[in-house]
């Protein structure tokens, strides 16, 4: 079926007969997610392809000055479609749309004209968006979908959370992975078919979860702690950021992410802030103060359960990161991650990681203002702070990355002997003269 534009459209037909492919950007929510689909009829696969191809597909299709998470999500679509696993008459592909002024809703326009110049242009592409940018037939997001997504994104958010807190510190590599899989499996299995997603089951998980991870033997040893911000994909993405997250691990780091949540609610309080400053709707403002104080609730929940271990640190309450920003930034800068980024920072260093990694497109100017461009406003407040901002994009090499990484981390290691240093002097220094008596 074809429209005017001359572009196909996903139909009901479709829903039985293709399979939905999703681009990669956090892969224990997205198996999640892509389970939920499942229960709604859809046949959909979270796509799991990486290396230099992709790169290479995406510049052969899309301009090298588009968007460098645009470039990636077009060239693993492509590089899935071309690998022969999949029959492009039989598939369907699904993007994202925000909304907002990043570039990022106008992907999928580009992916199409990608699909086109491919060979390719018989693949349908659905829009994911609460916006009402794109519809299509075949294709519905209901509210009770839309809130078991969210489950899916509490849940991952969790194990992602406290498996950063534990992976550093294991004495059996992998072990940490293990018991993420574990309970990745029971989630997928319990919400496997037509079973209900209960988020009070999800509840009762909770007080599991943190047993199995606190199990896992450990070593003492305190590591320096480094936090990563950015760019909502090139942040979470391991195929975006080169791998980062194993690469800080490598140097002896423990890798401090936020959650998808507080993206979530960054969004979704963001209709309110539209309404009081810029005159906005007065319903889309109403609608999402409601969800932000849904979500707000479900992630409370998962602090409480991680505040009554009493191991694990827990994520900050997104009231008390609404708050902050007015410290650091005015929150009608919102395009892109807008005043959330730079909150980040912020919250990172008030926690004590006075390590960040500001990771970047290229080219992004939103991201480079709310991130690269407050460095010295965090500084200012933060003397301690100790600020590295990254651009990724197709010509950046890997090599120059790790350098400029491996120089922050000098710093960490600086500041860890200067206090070692000055015991042993003091330890070393020959006793006082003391006055002799006449």
């Amino acid at each position: 079926m074809m429209k005017e534009n001359d572009y196909p459209v996903f139909t009901e037909e479709m829903k039985k007969t293709h399979t939905i492919l999703l681009p990669v950007m956090l892969p224990v929510h997205f198996k999640l997610m892509c389970k939920i689909l499942h229960q709604y009829g859809y046949k959909a696969e979270m796509l799991e392809n990486d290396g230099p191809e992709v790169i290479e597909e995406g510049l052969r299709y899309v301009h090298n000055d588009t968007c460098y998470p645009a470039l990636l999500v077009i060239g693993q679509f492509i590089n899935a479609l071309k690998s022969g696993k999949y029959n492009p008459d039989t598939t369907a592909l699904m993007i994202t749309q925000t909304g907002g002024g990043c570039r990022a809703s106008n992907y999928i326009f580009l992916l199409r004209k990608a699909l086109k110049r491919s060979g390719f242009s018989q693949v349908p592409v659905i829009s994911l968006n609460i916006a009402g940018l794109e519809s299509a037939p075949g294709f519905k997001l209901t509210g009770s979908m839309l809130l078991k997504l969210v489950y899916a994104a509490v849940a991952g958010d969790f194990l992602m959370h406290i498996s950063n807190q534990c992976r550093p510190y294991e004495l059996t590599a992998g072990a940490t992975d293990a018991v993420v899989e574990k309970w990745n499996q029971i989630l997928l299995d319990r919400w496997d078919g037509k079973k209900v997603v209960s988020y009070r089951y999800l509840k009762k998980c909770y007080k599991d979860m943190l047993k199995d991870f606190d199990a896992i033997p450990k070593t003492t040893e305190k590591k320096p702690r480094v936090g990563i911000v950015g760019e909502i994909y090139v942040k979470y993405s391991p195929m975006g950021n080169n791998h980062l997250e194993d690469f800080l691990l490598s140097e002896g780091m423990e890798v401090v992410l936020f959650g998808l949540l507080d993206f979530c609610q960054y969004c979704l309080c963001n209709a309110s802030i539209t309404h009081k400053l810029y005159g906005g709707g007065f319903l889309s403002s109403l609608g999402g103060l409601f969800g932000y104080h849904m979500v707000l609730r479900i992630q409370r929940d998962m602090r409480r359960a991680i505040n009554r271990h009493g191991v694990f640190w827990a994520p900050n309450d997104f009231n008390d990161t609404l708050k902050l920003a007015e410290r650091y930034i005015g929150k009608g800068v919102k395009m892109g991650e807008g005043w959330l980024l730079t909150v980040e920072m912020a919250e990172l260093i008030e926690k004590g990681v006075n390590n960040v990694v500001i990771t970047q497109p290229f080219g992004c100017l939103p991201n480079h203002i709310v991130g690269k461009g407050m460095m010295n406003t965090i500084k200012a407040h933060h003397p301690e702070a100790n600020l590295v901002a990254i651009d990724y994009d197709p010509g950046a090499s890997a090599v120059n990355q790790q350098n400029r990484l491996k120089l922050m981390l000098a710093n960490i290691r600086q500041e860890m002997q200067a206090p070692a240093k000055e015991n042993a002097q003091q330890q070393n220094m020959p006793p006082l003269p003391t006055a002799e008596l006449s």
